[in-house]
């Protein structure tokens, strides 16, 4: 089959399974967390908890309670893989150091999955499962909480200070949405023959005669959370490139559908529970746009032949799996900085320099196309806040959200929000470029003057995008082994994560508190294709005007050499 039509059979294959299940999962998602009574199981587990199911927290108390869970997670994981040596099923494997068990802790609390180690020798077959896999679950169901929370707040008709309640959402997004989800999507895995072992491994021959261990793991129950959960963390070092975790072309496009599946849903849950689904298209429509132009522009450049490994080999194969080739290799690039998933089936550091600031960008859009697990909607709620300000002030027009108006609190809110990553990419990547140890840690790219310095400097500021979007892919040029890259990127990727959390969940007690009225004549109109264009065109400036000079300094400047 020729490329051009696999990769067209690959998309429309994605698009249709997505399209089937975007109105049963939406609405059922919308019914689960606007269930007022919690059922026999649920209730009796609240009780043992002593959890209030029928209790509704302010946005104070629920961002308290969501930020105490997660510190006690980063807690709980760290301990555990300093305990590692001591634990069952630890092979010969002892405690994970200091320095990369504090980054781990936060890379998978905060839903990153930023892995600075090579799973197989350093985490045993207990920590994969009982603490890594576990917080897959756990952080993909807090960013669920935080878009429900303020889907809750905008929908609400009456005043009050009530957001929901954070332990029953939790509760809900992961016993009724990402359990089941993961159950089927492991099994469909486990028919493609990913492995599923408790096992460290066995020995084996490798082809040119030398001894070799092939190490094991529980990897088809991991990988379908992390997909699910847009976590991203493989149990493997060459992660879905590796043929345990992802050995067929229906492994790899069930991968993508895994990843796209929750975030395309939650448009639909979030029309449904305000009461007008034509606003879920609208979010749907600009998510859509931005993934489509996305992997356009990708397959543009990886199907070009700049250099002569390339024209030899006649495509941009470099880095990439020959049994996906380049149509599906991209396909799953675009998905996976798109929705801050982090997973890879291929290279992102062999790609052409165009084709990487692709997949740059498509993380410093603030993964919304369509972005993480609940984290895509609510970043993109907060952007449609901003643009309609914007083109209230443009078209001098009431600026007003969904019956609810748009003032100083709610703008500075939303503005913060926008602001965060790029203050933690821009910072981080500034203060590492002039170090001198960063050098040594960019390998042949590090050579001030050179050809390849452009590239380095890529390198760093995707390592820094990613952890500061919470996407966990990387360059894999760049060295982050270091006592400075283990705490500033884990740094980046805490504050990341959870200021922009803070922040959104204030904004949805400040829409709570604000009676919900008809829109007014002079309000914008918040659906349809100007609205569409209106919010599209708001990310793409956003994007544009704060990080046009970084891209200038690397992917750009190395696409012009």
């Amino acid at each position: 089959m020729p490329p051009s039509v696999l990769a067209i059979a690959q998309i429309a294959f994605v698009v249709a399974v997505l399209a089937a299940a975007y109105v049963p999962l939406g609405d059922a998602m919308a019914r689960l967390f606007t269930r007022e009574h919690p059922r026999r199981g649920e209730g009796a587990f609240y009780r043992m908890c002593r959890i209030d199911a029928h209790g509704d927290q302010g946005w104070v108390t629920y961002a308290g309670a969501l930020l105490a869970f997660s510190f006690v997670s980063v807690l709980s994981l760290y301990g555990l893989q300093r305990l590692q040596g001591v634990l069952p099923l630890g092979g010969d494997l002892g405690a994970v150091s200091p320095a990369v068990a504090f980054n781990t802790a936060i890379s998978f609390v905060t839903n990153t999955n930023w892995q600075s180690y090579v799973p197989e020798t350093t985490m045993s077959n207990l920590v994969q499962p009982v603490g890594l896999a576990v917080q897959n679950f756990l952080s993909a169901a807090v960013g669920i909480s935080v878009a429900i929370a303020l889907t809750r707040a905008i929908a609400r008709v009456t005043t009050g200070s009530g957001i929901g309640n954070f332990w029953v959402d939790l509760t809900r997004a992961t016993v009724y949405v990402l359990f089941p989800l993961a159950f089927l999507f492991a099994a469909l895995l486990l028919t493609q023959g990913v492995v599923q072992s408790l096992s460290s491994g066995f020995a084996a021959t490798g082809i040119d005669g030398a001894a070799q261990h092939v190490a094991l793991a529980p990897a088809a129950s991991q990988e379908a959370i992390k997909m699910l959960g847009t976590n991203g963390g493989g149990v493997f070092a060459a992660n879905s490139a590796h043929p345990f975790e992802n050995p067929t072309p229906l492994s790899n496009i069930a991968q993508i559908v895994a990843m796209l599946l929750i975030p395309v849903a939650l448009t639909r849950t979030f029309g449904t529970m305000i009461g007008n689904r034509r606003q879920g298209l609208t979010l749907l429509a600009v998510m859509t746009i931005l993934w489509a132009a996305m992997l356009a522009l990708a397959t543009w450049a990886e199907s070009r032949t700049a250099g002569a490994a390339a024209q030899a080999a006649g495509a941009m194969s470099e880095g990439k799996e020959v049994r996906f080739g380049i149509p599906a290799s991209v396909l799953y690039a675009v998905s996976t900085t798109g929705t801050s998933t982090g997973a890879v089936n291929s290279a992102h550091d062999s790609y052409s320099a165009a084709g990487g600031g692709v997949l740059l960008l498509n993380m410093l859009f603030g993964e919304i196309a369509p972005g993480g697990v609940g984290s895509g909607l609510y970043t993109l709620l907060v952007l449609a806040i901003v643009a309609v300000f914007v083109g209230g002030l443009l078209v001098g027009r009431t600026p007003e959200f969904l019956g609810r108006r748009i003032g100083r609190r709610e703008v500075t809110l939303a503005a913060s929000v926008i602001l965060v990553m790029p203050a933690l990419v821009l910072a981080g990547a500034a203060i590492t470029a002039i170090l001198p140890a960063t050098l040594g840690a960019l390998g042949n790219s590090g050579d001030p003057g050179s050809p390849s310095a452009a590239h380095g400097f890529s390198e760093i500021l995707y390592a820094y995008t990613s952890a500061a979007n919470n996407n966990g892919s990387a360059f894999g040029g760049l060295t982050v082994t270091s006592d400075w890259f283990q705490g500033s990127l884990g740094v980046a990727m805490l504050l990341g994560r959870f200021l922009p959390i803070v922040l959104v969940l204030a904004l949805a007690g400040a829409f709570a508190r604000q009676r919900r009225s008809e829109p007014s004549p002079g309000a914008i109109v918040t659906t349809g294709p100007l609205f569409t264009g209106l919010v599209t065109g708001t990310v793409a400036l956003v994007s544009a005007l704060t990080f046009f000079p970084a891209l200038a300094l690397g992917p750009l400047a190395e696409a012009l050499q």
